[in-house]
């Protein structure tokens, strides 16, 4: 592994940390009674649209951060892995599997049968 990919790594967790804080630090929308019971704080159609504040653009700023280094994160570890290609392709390019069959097997002979017949059971008494 690279130190790119140590770097990227370290970044990626402090911006975790940092976006976990910053979600956490805000008030929701509908913060007040009627939003306990899913009504909007407002009589507007989409909810309250208040003016940006320091915490929503650091979130936004952190959740972009938090996708780009995700993003190349996940670039970075497919790049360092060989793929030996998918299933279908090895099954493929191996060589033929060759069945052997015994040349005979042994056939067993039938069991002799008796040149006299078995006896006679007893008639059953009432």
């Amino acid at each position: 592994m690279s130190w790119q990919f140590y770097a990227v790594t370290a970044v990626h967790l402090v911006v975790c940390l940092i976006l976990i804080l910053v979600v956490l630090l805000q008030s929701g929308k509908a913060a007040d009674l009627a939003g306990a019971f899913g009504g909007m704080g407002s009589q507007t159609v989409f909810g309250p649209r208040g003016t940006a504040t320091v915490l929503s653009k650091a979130t936004t700023v952190a959740a972009a951060l938090f996708m780009i280094t995700s993003l190349s994160l996940g670039i970075m570890a497919n790049s360092q892995v060989r793929s030996s290609g998918s299933v279908l392709e090895n099954r493929t390019k191996r060589a033929p599997v060759q069945k052997t069959v015994p040349q005979s097997l042994p056939t067993a002979k039938p069991a002799p049968v008796p040149a006299t017949p078995a006896p006679a059971t007893a008639p059953a008494r009432k």
